[in-house]
Parts: C-alpha cells; structure tokens; sequence
C-alpha cells in the first residue's frame, strides 16, 4: 500500500493556507459592506447597542423616511449619475484621442509632452485645489455640475492606457492602408480605431465611473448648495457631532454602494483583460 510522501503532503498543506489566508482577507474586506447593509435596517439605538446587530432588522423604511427628510436624497443621486456618466464619456473621446496620437503620430516635442503629462502623475490631488477653485470661480462655473466632469476630462492614467493599448492592439499597417484609401484622420480614428479599443475602453470607463461616483474633493470645493450636491457631499453633511442619525446615513451609503458593486460584478472580467491587453506587445 502506498502511503502519500512528504512532498504531497506538504504541497496539500501550503494550499489548504493559501485558501484559508485567502478566505480570512475576504472576509475582512466584506465585513464592512456586510455592517453597512445590516446597520441600513436598525435604529440608531440598535446600532450602538453591544453586541451590536449581525443581522436585517425592521427600521429600514423610518431610516429612509428620514434621510429623504434631512436631504434632497434623490436628486443628489440624480446629480450623482448625471456627472459620472457625463465624466465618464468625455475621459473616454479625449483619453481615446490623445493615447492614438502619442502612439501613432510624430510630432515636435512628442516624448517631452508625455513626459509632462506623466509628471502629472506624480502630484498630490490637494495640491490642485486652491488653482482648480480660482479657475472654476473665474469661469463662473461655482456651483455647476460642468466643473465637476469637465477638468478631469483627459486624466493621465486614461492617457497612458489608451497609448499602450493602441500600440499593441492597433496595426500601423492598418491605418497606413485606411490613409492610402483616401480615408480621414478623424474617419480613421472613428471607424478603425475605436472599434479595436472596446477592452481598453471598458476598462478606462469602469474606473472613471467609479472615481467620479465616489469623488468627494471635488464637489467639497465647488459646489455650495445641498440640492447640488453629489452623493458622497450629501451623506458627509448628515453627520454632525450631536445627533447624527446613523441608520440613515448607513441606508444612503448602502443606496449608494450599491449600483458599484452591480457594475463590477459585470464587468470585473473587463477589468482585468482591458488592464492587461497592453501588457505584452
């Protein structure tokens, strides 16, 4: 009879830990989502009872109830949408647009520019609070929607991931034949470029959705009336140091979580094969 050796055994053990390792930081990752949706159901008595609830309960519909009295909730999620969808499309036409030209034009200057909008990169976001505020006060964009999505239009990691997807998934025979046919630039760019970018683009969409949907900073600097307010700035100003009601704040958050965690269960696949295409040329 044949007894399993020492090396099967161990190769058993290190993967039953790797498992268990896996399993445990799951767990901690989820256990907040898991309170939040719990704490959406209870009073705020019950939420800082001890123990503290593990599971639903009855108050659900009061904590809504309130936090629709305490802020114009649903029209924040309206603004909400209405600015991740408008940030999302336009960082994708201009990301799309200038990654195709820094991977296939020649131009003056072209490495230095790159290298200037990757410089960007490096620069805290707090830093470009005080200019931003001065620019949209000038513009007299204070308070509306268009200075929310419209500075982050062309962000350099969009920038960048677009250039490195065109370089390996764009042939520049292709467009050197669509040029010879008498095709345009922008016919080129529409017609042959885009369509070969669809993993890339979902990619860079998922994450400009999600950055705007949860951007706090921005409206904190511009925006200065509650029914203006995005989602992240309306659930900040229910909190207060005496009587914040909890159960509300955890029914919006969990409101507001929720259409996220629906996109990336769609396309969490897209995700990690649009991050990955340019990988190796």
């Amino acid at each position: 009879m044949n007894r399993p050796s020492t090396q099967s055994l161990g190769s058993g053990m290190t993967r039953v830990s790797a498992y268990a390792l896996v399993g445990l930081g799951m767990l901690v990752m989820l256990a907040p989502f898991w309170f939040m949706f719990v704490f959406a159901t209870h009073s705020r008595t019950d939420i800082f009872s001890l123990p503290p609830p593990l599971w639903f309960g009855a108050d659900l519909i009061s904590n809504l109830k309130i936090l629709t009295d305490k802020i114009p909730f649903w029209r924040n999620l309206g603004w909400s949408l209405y600015v991740a969808l408008a940030s999302t499309a336009l960082t994708l036409l201009f990301c799309s647009m200038a990654g195709y030209a820094f991977a296939m034009f020649e131009f003056r200057f072209k490495r230095a520019l790159f290298g200037l909008v990757m410089g960007t990169m490096l620069l805290p976001s707090f830093m470009s609070m005080i200019p931003s505020f001065m620019v949209m006060d000038l513009l007299g964009w204070i308070d509306q929607p268009r200075a929310l999505y419209i500075p982050g239009a062309a962000s350099a990691f969009g920038i960048f991931l677009m250039r490195q997807f065109v370089s390996s998934a764009v042939p520049r025979e292709l467009i050197e034949a669509a040029r010879m046919d008498g095709c345009s630039e922008l016919g080129i760019y529409w017609r042959i470029v885009l369509p070969l970018l669809k993993p890339a683009l979902g990619t860079l969409g998922l994450i400009a959705f999600i950055a705007s949907w949860n951007n706090f900073i921005g409206p904190l600097v511009v925006m200065r009336s509650p029914d203006m307010y995005t989602l992240p700035l309306a659930l900040r100003s229910l909190q207060s140091p005496v009587d914040t009601e909890w159960g509300a704040l955890m029914a919006g958050s969990a409101i507001a979580t929720l259409p996220l965690i629906a996109l990336f269960l769609v396309s969490s696949r897209q995700l990690i094969n649009g991050l990955t295409a340019g990988a190796v040329k």
